[in-house]
């Protein structure tokens, strides 16, 4: 398989499942489509919060992940598991972006902080 196609099989869907995300959020709380954590379906505020942080992050870590697994690939075309690493880079910073944002901005319970 070419490495370019591989790429764009892999980090290529997930950035299109970034935009798809950030284009079309998930509007009510459900337990299919979205940011889903037990503490972002308690209320709909911080449904909405997280959903919006986490589609910014994930289409800005997405997009990085495409461009350097396509720089991996021109690099070197004998790639394996190096694109796969992006990808479960960016989900995990994402991720982990949104629960501090969460942390800062909710308590426990799902109350605003002030």
């Amino acid at each position: 398989m070419s490495p370019f196609l591989y790429v764009l099989s892999v980090n290529g869907l997930l950035f299109l499942f970034s935009l798809i995300f950030y284009f079309f959020p998930p509007k009510k709380i459900n337990s299919i489509y979205g940011y889903r954590t037990f503490r972002t379906m308690q209320h709909q505020k911080i449904w909405d919060f997280a959903n919006s942080f986490f589609n910014k992050q994930f289409v800005l870590f997405a997009g990085i992940s495409l461009l350097g697994a396509l720089v991996l690939a021109s690099i070197n075309p004998e790639l394996t598991w190096q694109p796969m690493i992006l990808l479960v880079l960016c989900l995990a910073v994402s991720v982990i972006k949104t629960e501090q944002e969460l942390n800062k901005h909710f308590d426990k319970e799902g109350k605003r902080l002030k």
